[in-house]
């Protein structure tokens, strides 16, 4: 019954978004607004264009690396940016599907993909043994690399990450994601969100994952909207192969990762269930678990200033690359 109930949901916010329709909005547009000064591209030789920043300070002994979220961009990281620039060499990207990184016509996304993409970033700027911090999908995509690259991989920051096996802990209740991932797992759902203008879904679904309203301004919702609609972005994000081909994981897995690790969770996640996020500390050997009791999906945006503090003192007790 309570299956129906869902499908029911479902079918009539289908319904009702279908009318909401929205072309393209050109690269060009798009990176004269969202573009800073600092953005780079990378030509790849699968046709993939990636947008990256390289910032903060190029003597620095640490470099840190940054992937964000499901439908985010390299933007998340700013905060970041702006309190840690004087002693770190800082590089955020934008993954294919995301952001200002352009990719070909019939691009297929999946987490070997993803994990070609910051591997072919860090060789094309020459980078040493780097942090690699990543939230939410971008978490994944973090402790995926450093099991596939260990001599690359200096430490590992995984913010609210996905990739916890589900069946690792004890069912919790109602589903409180927001509504454009239970859209997601619908073909129809999914039918729908690659013509949609994603303004509808975008406040309140932004509104779930911030926690604190006052973060999700009209520029905030603007941006994730107007990236969102790049062209065949959409086509990548509803694309249910995005997010196979990868090995399955138990918690066992985990223990092949040797990388000082910290794991950031906020307790107030409705994306990522906290429990979840933090079973990583479980099973990565070592793992500092620090939770967040008035976070939410993106604390390194909502809770800056503690984020950073925490980060810091991870990174300044890293060993010596040898």
């Amino acid at each position: 019954m309570l299956r129906s109930i869902r499908r029911m949901t479902l079918a009539l916010a289908a319904m009702t978004l279908s009318a909401c329709v929205a072309a393209d909005i050109p690269y060009e547009e798009l990176e004269a607004r969202y573009g800073s000064e600092t953005s780079r591209y990378m030509e790849l030789p699968d046709g993939v264009r990636v947008h990256y920043r390289d910032e903060g300070n190029p003597e620095a002994t640490v470099t840190l690396v940054m992937v964000h979220g499901f439908a985010a961009s390299l933007h998340t990281w700013e905060p970041w940016v702006a309190r840690l620039e004087n002693d770190y060499r800082l590089v955020s990207l934008d993954l294919p599907g995301h952001g200002l990184t352009r990719a070909p016509a019939g691009y297929q996304a999946s987490p070997e993909g993803q994990l070609a993409v910051v591997d072919a970033v860090a060789q094309g700027l020459s980078l040493p043994p780097f942090v690699l911090a990543g939230n939410s999908m971008g978490g994944g995509v973090a402790w995926r690399y450093g099991l596939a690259h260990p001599e690359k991989v200096r430490g590992l920051v995984l913010v609210n990450a996905a990739g916890w096996p589900e069946t690792a802990e004890p069912a919790d209740g109602a589903d409180s994601r927001p509504l454009v991932f239970k859209l997601l797992e619908n073909p129809v759902g999914r039918s729908l969100l690659r013509n949609l203008d994603p303004r509808p879904l975008a406040g309140r679904g932004l509104r779930q994952a911030y926690g604190d309203e006052t973060l999700v301004t009209p520029e905030l919702i603007d941006r994730y909207v107007a990236l969102a609609r790049a062209p065949g972005h959409r086509a990548i994000l509803t694309d249910p192969r995005r997010r196979g081909g990868a090995e399955p994981v138990t918690p066992e897995t985990f223990q092949a990762i040797k990388a000082p690790t910290l794991v950031m969770v906020g307790a107030l996640d409705q994306v990522i269930p906290a429990a979840r996020g933090a079973g990583f500390a479980q099973g990565i050997p070592g793992a500092r678990l620090i939770t967040y009791a008035d976070g939410g999906h993106v604390p390194m945006e909502q809770l800056p200033d503690r984020t950073v503090a925490d980060l810091r003192a991870f990174l300044e007790a890293l060993p010596p690359v040898p």
